[in-house]
């Protein structure tokens, strides 16, 4: 078990804003979502859609990695989570419900305290930090997620280093982003964004990074990478899990 339990908690408070990691221009953007985050319709519906496949995929890494079984309702019992880049708590509350101790960490604070107000309101205990992960003396966790996250970071070396170092002995870790393909170019810039599914300026295909450059970067901070599943989305199913690739991708890491 991780030395996370060790801090006080807290629903919310605030680290350093300025870090090695944050683009001050995307915390700003996402900050404006905050108060439409919890809508299903709003703003981060995609995300509302995406979530469970998220969820499935987590629950199957918790279950093999720990060996847990599909029946318990709690199976991150005794555990601790950090979400980086939690937004306003979409992966931290379902977290919690299985059983974890949850820390969210995001770059904005208008996320952070709309999550501590939605964690509250759902008789949820949840700590919510504003700052930079690699800046904020929070101890390690047993689970490590950063989901659509690395994307958006200034220094993708440095951010994966930071997530490496919040990961406890026997710990896992879970990270999904979207593929640098020209399918991703087409669908999830051109047709998602100029459609209105997601808000403009939201991606920068240039940042996209694919599964071997997230290879090589997990490994050159002493982690080992899972084979990666793809997030792929159809009429008939929506998005789901898939072994296509070309859009977006989630994996697990563990320490060699």
């Amino acid at each position: 078990m991780s030395d996370a339990t060790a801090q006080p908690r807290s629903n919310t408070s605030a680290g350093t804003i300025s870090g090695a990691t944050i683009r001050a221009d995307e915390a700003t953007h996402f900050g404006r979502l905050a108060k439409d985050w919890w809508d299903p319709k709003g703003s981060s519906a995609m995300l509302h859609r995406l979530n469970p496949v998220r969820l499935a995929f987590l629950r199957e890494c918790v279950d093999m990695h720990w060996g847990g079984d599909i029946s318990q309702r709690h199976p991150l019992a005794g555990k601790t989570a950090l979400d980086v880049g939690c937004g306003a708590g979409l992966l931290c509350e379902p977290m919690a419900r299985l059983g974890a101790n949850v820390t969210g960490v995001d770059a904005a604070p208008e996320n952070t305290a709309a999550a501590a107000v939605h964690a509250d309101g759902a008789g949820l205990d949840i700590r919510y930090i504003a700052g930079e992960v690699g800046s904020l003396d929070i101890g390690t966790f047993d689970l490590v997620t950063a989901m659509e996250v690395i994307e958006h970071v200034a220094d993708k070396p440095a951010f994966i280093a930071a997530l490496a170092g919040r990961l406890a002995p026997d710990g896992l870790m879970v990270l999904s982003t979207p593929n640098r393909t020209p399918q991703s170019r087409l669908l999830m810039i051109g047709a998602a964004e100029g459609l209105g599914m997601i808000p403009k300026g939201t991606h920068h295909w240039d940042d996209f990074i694919t599964p071997e450059e997230l290879g090589e970067l997990l490994g050159e901070a002493g982690l080992e990478m899972g084979e990666p599943r793809g997030i792929g989305f159809s009429p008939a199913k929506g998005l789901h899990l898939s072994d296509d690739l070309t859009l977006n991708y989630i994996v697990t890491a563990r320490a060699r």
